[in-house]
C-alpha cells in the first residue's frame, strides 16, 4: 500500500516557501537576544550581545524603571561584484524590555558599547515617572 500521494507534494511546497523566504530583496527579521542581568547591591549591570551591530544602531531608554533596548541594522551580502547575480539585503532588528524589581536612578545610568558587548549600569534607589535617554560610549 501506498503512502499519501499529497505528502511529498506539501514537502516540496514547504521547502519552495523556505527557499522564498530566503530569498527575497528586503526582509526584516525582528529577534531577541539573550541578556544577562545581575544585582551588585548598589546597581544592577545588564550585558546583552549585539554582535555586527554599531553603537549608532542602538537605542537605550529607561522610564518606569524598566530599560529598552531597541537596535536595528541592515545587512547586505552579495555575490559577484558589480554585474551582481545575487544580492540579498535584509534588516535585522532586536527588540528588549528589562523591568528591574527595584527602583533605579535613571540620571546615573552609565552605557558602553565594546566588542559587539553592549554593558549598561543602573545605580538603585532613584524614584521617578519619568523616561530618560541614555548616551552609549
Amino acid at each position: 500500500m501506498k503512502g499519501n500521494p499529497f505528502e511529498e507534494f506539501e514537502s516540496l511546497l514547504q521547502r519552495m516557501e523556505q527557499g522564498f523566504e530566503g530569498g527575497m530583496d528586503l526582509q526584516t527579521r525582528t529577534g531577541s537576544t539573550a541578556v544577562d542581568v545581575a544585582d551588585r547591591d548598589e546597581e544592577f549591570v545588564v550585558t546583552v550581545d549585539l554582535p555586527g551591530y554599531e553603537t549608532e544602531d542602538i537605542d537605550l531608554t529607561l522610564a518606569d524603571d524598566t530599560l529598552r533596548l531597541e537596535a536595528e541594522r541592515e545587512i547586505e551580502s552579495e555575490d559577484e561584484t558589480d554585474h551582481y547575480l545575487r544580492r540579498e539585503r535584509r534588516r535585522q532588528s532586536v527588540s528588549r524590555s528589562i523591568p528591574f524589581p527595584e527602583s533605579v536612578d535613571a540620571e546615573s545610568v552609565t552605557a558602553s558599547h565594546t566588542n559587539g558587548v553592549l554593558t549598561v549600569t543602573v545605580p538603585k534607589e532613584f524614584d521617578s515617572d519619568e523616561g530618560h535617554s541614555i548616551d552609549i560610549e
